[in-house]
């Protein structure tokens, strides 16, 4: 049976919440993941089936390798479409805000929605939000948003409303957010939620493939020159370290999501447990981390990169150069192992040449 792990006044007070209410704008983080999308889109759809004028409004472009999810061609974008955007926001009665625990991470979408008056709430897993909602409801123990966004509609009596559409895209974030049910999914009630999903007789396989198993012969060629070429290993400490360059991103003509799974990689090699990937954005250096066992990236992520997540999946970002990024990625090492004696070394590549 799945327990009911949302305060029952919080319930209440969203289901007023949306009852009062026509127009509701539903927004997540920058550069949105599987999660993101799936628990908006979801939600989304529920809404309009209850009669609701409902739009997602992404801060920017979704991935490519995300269109497939049901839903993604009706989402008004900020970047391309910003009067739109800014419209549909002023218009709202409600903000729905999935899967992002501050404003600077629905970038400069927040600029909008900071000045208005327009209520917000948040649907969300990551640690310690911002106290700037109107209503929380945050489980960081949750395996990711879309399986709360369940929970929501399960305690709101709305598991009726849930269709193959919207239950599609459930699927999506829970699978890509455990990283293919891999971390994050140890506690039993998430195979329930996903057995009610699989009812709404979802293509399983096929949603599966897209999310985990689908990637461009680019995609392919860029992955597997970061882990032939610039993966370092520091097998005394269990750490992987992968970093890409502005140039070597453009060489396999770089889309975004191309690297989305490539941070997993080097934990398959038998005593590494955690690892960091670093990758040279036009504004900033992507950071993204994960670990095995209970060696925590969330703390590293918060402490150095502006970041957080969760104990095992985690990311940040860094502004400054790659170099000094790389730097501050040894110093991690360094505190963590003060004595070990780490020294920064050249990555393959440069020793061969």
């Amino acid at each position: 049976m799945i327990s009911h792990i949302i305060d029952e006044n919080n319930i209440e007070r969203l289901q007023a919440l949306i009852n009062g209410v026509q127009r509701i704008v539903i927004t997540c983080h920058k550069s949105p993941d599987g999660d993101a999308l799936g628990s908006s889109l979801a939600l989304c759809h529920i809404l309009k089936r209850l009669g609701k004028d409902a739009v997602v409004v992404t801060p920017d472009m979704v991935p490519k390798a995300l269109e497939f999810i049901p839903g993604t061609r009706d989402i008004i974008v900020y970047t391309k479409q910003e009067l739109r955007a800014c419209h549909a926001l002023n218009e709202a009665q409600l903000i729905m805000c999935l899967d992002y625990n501050a404003i600077k991470r629905i970038d400069r979408l927040g600029e909008v929605i900071t000045p208005l008056k327009t209520k917000r709430v948040l649907i969300d897993h990551h640690l310690d939000p911002e106290d700037v909602f109107d209503l929380v409801i945050s489980h960081p123990e949750a395996s990711s948003t879309c399986e709360l966004v369940f929970r929501v509609l399960m305690q709101m009596g709305l598991l009726r409303f849930m269709d193959r559409h919207a239950a599609s895209c459930l699927y999506v974030g829970l699978t890509t957010d455990t990283g293919g049910f891999a971390y994050s999914c140890d506690n039993p009630e998430f195979y329930e939620i996903l057995a009610s999903i699989m009812r709404r007789r979802i293509d399983r396989i096929y949603l599966y493939n897209k999310a985990m198993n689908t990637f461009s012969a680019d995609s392919l060629r860029l992955q597997g020159y970061a882990i032939s070429q610039k993966m370092r290993l520091f097998p005394e400490q269990g750490a992987a370290f992968i970093v890409l360059d502005k140039e070597e991103l453009e060489r396999f003509n770089y889309n975004r999501g191309d690297t989305e799974t490539l941070v997993n990689k080097p934990l398959a090699i038998p005593n590494i447990y955690w690892s960091v990937f670093m990758r040279e954005d036009p504004d900033r250096i992507k950071v993204s981390c994960r670990s095995q066992g209970d060696f925590s990236v969330s703390s590293i992520c918060s402490k150095y990169f502006n970041g957080g997540g969760h104990e095992n999946a985690a990311g940040g970002d860094f502004y400054g150069t790659l170099d000094e990024a790389v730097a501050l990625f040894y110093q991690v090492m360094k505190d963590l192992f003060p004595d070990a004696g780490i020294q920064e070394q050249p990555t393959q590549e440069q020793e061969q040449q």
